[in-house]
């Protein structure tokens, strides 16, 4: 009997502790949303608002503790008022900030472990899956025009296309080493995403599986993919140096589409409390008879935009455009895109009136996304 009370008691402990961890994350995600600092009573209401079940005594030594750490702290700023204050951080080489938009120079991970926790609402991005072809050695074969290992397709019909990442030459290390770096992505992203709050990331057929998994461990919840039907380069390819005898065979069908994959952070409360609180828990619709939908007919990205933001992995403004509008529910936060590239998912945010932070570890692809941010921004889109 006694037993059974010390564990029952030890339980009881670990619960308070889970919920009193839980009602600080709340309670910064609250006071960071917040354009005002706020008295006790309106920091109770939204909380009961998630969860009426919150003792009030709770909510007052959370708010009384003004716990300090890396990103921030709970500050009394006047007699019954909090705010949030972050700490500064030198974590970056440099930044440039379009109205409301924050690009950073600087690695990804190291910057995001050092921002706060909650502080964006959706993460929308293209990250460096190959990652031989993404080597700082090999981009500068790629620079030079000597092409590395991305594979330079030819001119057909008068067209000459741009390097692709060749997923194939991955082996057994390169994709334990991919699941390795999504899976501490996916621990990073989830502290600054706040809770119901969306990631969105561009994939490729050949290793979502991987990539979903790892996230998965990492504490997201897998909600299914957005498709994006476009004519790509990757396969069709006749069987190398048997062109000629095999010419009737391609080793691989040719794709004609890229999955993007859904994640979300879980959720405190329903989704009603979550847009309460945190303006997540869903996608924003097209229009009040049309939701956003998974499937999104697209083109490969248009020679003008290239000349804008000369990135080998540019995304097109009409498909980044949906996305980012869908990934805020409401269309207020944050969108963070850790891996910036020519600023594509930013220039989307801007011409949405958007705010949003991308973070660029290349410094030659930090200073193309800093001239063409806006000018991508100002691209007019036909309906």
């Amino acid at each position: 009997m006694l037993r059974s009370c010390i564990r029952t008691r030890s339980d009881s402990f670990a619960a308070i502790f889970m919920v009193y961890g839980a009602v600080k994350d709340l309670i910064i995600g609250i006071l960071r949303d917040a354009d005002r600092a706020l008295k006790i009573t309106e920091i109770t209401e939204k909380v009961h608002l998630v969860n009426d079940a919150v003792p009030d005594s709770t909510i007052r030594s959370c708010l009384n503790l003004q716990t300090d750490n890396a990103n921030g702290q709970i500050s009394r700023v006047g007699r019954g008022l909090y705010s949030y204050r972050l700490n500064s951080s030198t974590t970056f080489k440099d930044e440039v900030v379009f109205d409301n938009i924050r690009l950073i120079h600087g690695e990804s991970l190291e910057v995001m472990s050092n921002m706060p926790e909650c502080c964006v609402h959706s993460i929308v991005t293209d990250p460096p899956y190959g990652l031989v072809e993404y080597s700082e050695k090999e981009k500068e074969k790629l620079r030079v025009g000597k092409g590395g290992v991305w594979r330079i397709p030819p001119s057909i019909g008068g067209c000459k296309r741009n390097p692709l990442p060749r997923f194939t030459t991955l082996r057994e290390k390169d994709l334990e080493n991919m699941s390795n770096f999504f899976e501490d992505f996916g621990s990073k992203a989830l502290k600054v995403l706040a809770p119901g709050g969306n990631l969105l990331l561009a994939s490729n057929p050949l290793v979502v599986h991987i990539v979903t998994n790892a996230l998965v461990r990492s504490g997201f919840e897998a909600r299914g993919q957005v498709i994006r039907l476009v004519q790509t380069m990757r396969g069709g390819d006749r069987p190398k140096g048997a062109e000629e005898e095999f010419y009737e065979v391609s080793v691989m069908p040719r794709s004609q589409w890229e999955p993007w994959i859904i994640m979300r952070k879980p959720m405190i409360g329903t989704s009603a409390s979550s847009l309460r609180t945190y303006f997540t828990g869903g996608w924003r619709r097209i229009s009040d008879d049309l939701p956003f939908g998974d499937v999104i007919k697209s083109s490969p990205t248009r020679p003008n935009e290239r000349k804008l933001s000369n990135h080998p992995s540019l995304k097109p403004q009409a498909l980044m455009r949906q996305l980012v509008r869908a990934s805020l529910p409401l269309g207020r936060g944050t969108v963070l895109d850790p891996f910036a590239g020519g600023g594509s998912t930013l220039a989307a945010a801007k011409a949405l009136g958007y705010s949003a932070i991308g973070i660029e570890l290349d410094e030659s692809y930090f200073n193309i996304a800093k001239d063409g941010i806006p000018k991508l921004a100002d691209i007019k889109l036909s309906d």
